[in-house]
């Protein structure tokens, strides 16, 4: 099997996810203030969307190594594809958290503080129990939606407005609870620039949890969707 890189899928991966980062934690640092919990969850929403019609095309718009594990496990996409895409994602990840920093020292008046990472038990979060859930659980919700949306029976066009509204509706139902991840990177790059809340745990020594669990979810979404969907995973076999 070639085991080289896909340039076209690993720019489309870097340009997409730092779209989303810029979009969704960008719109909780930079505007939660004046858009509130709703506004931040459409964002996430509208950035994972918008890239869906953009890079689909070229590379899926994975943007999150969850949903590339989902794929990959249920054989939609190759090895390459796949780490292709995971390197993408972490690079374009840490580029649009690395422009919401800079705006962040840049404007005199924003506070970085937690940088929109994500956390349990603390500074009002949930405990660690229900982040779990939470990632495992609505991570698999996700990836369970990508994956019908790459179904012969779905209609090609609505892809991109379906997913995205998935994510809005899992930020609007989970942010209180750990700030919402589902999605590894998205959780990685904020936690390495969010600083330490006083007497508290700084958000990269919880990044375990936002890392495991989510995979734990795309895996799992991605079983499920094979069992709902047995046809068409007999004639994948098949072949």
């Amino acid at each position: 099997m070639n085991s080289t890189l896909n340039p076209k899928i690993l720019v489309a991966e870097v340009v997409g996810t730092a779209v989303l980062i810029m979009g969704g934690p960008g719109s909780a640092i930079l505007a939660a203030p004046v858009i509130g919990v709703y506004g931040v969850a459409i964002a996430f929403g509208l950035s994972l969307a918008i890239m869906a019609y953009v890079i689909g095309p070229i590379s899926g718009c994975h943007i999150n190594p969850a949903v590339t594990l989902g794929l990959w496990v249920r054989k939609k996409i190759d090895r390459t594809h796949a780490l292709s895409a995971v390197i993408g994602q972490i690079i374009g990840g840490f580029i649009g958290a690395a422009i919401i920093f800079v705006i962040v020292q840049a404007s005199g008046t924003i506070e970085r503080g937690s940088f929109a990472a994500n956390q349990f038990g603390q500074a009002g979060f949930a405990d660690l129990g229900s982040a779990i859930v939470v990632e495992v659980v609505f991570t698999a919700v996700l990836v369970f939606v990508v994956l019908a949306t790459t179904s012969r029976a779905f209609a090609p066009a609505m892809g991109g407005l379906v997913v995205g509204v998935t994510l809005a509706l899992i930020h609007l139902v989970t942010i209180p609870i750990d700030n919402t991840s589902v999605n590894p990177v998205r959780s990685l790059v904020t936690a390495v620039f969010a600083e330490t809340p006083a007497g508290g745990t700084a958000p990269i020594a919880q990044i375990w949890v936002f890392i495991i669990f989510p995979l734990i979810g795309g895996v799992i979404g991605a079983t499920l969707w094979a069992i709902v969907n047995s046809e068409e995973e007999r004639e994948l076999s098949a072949t």
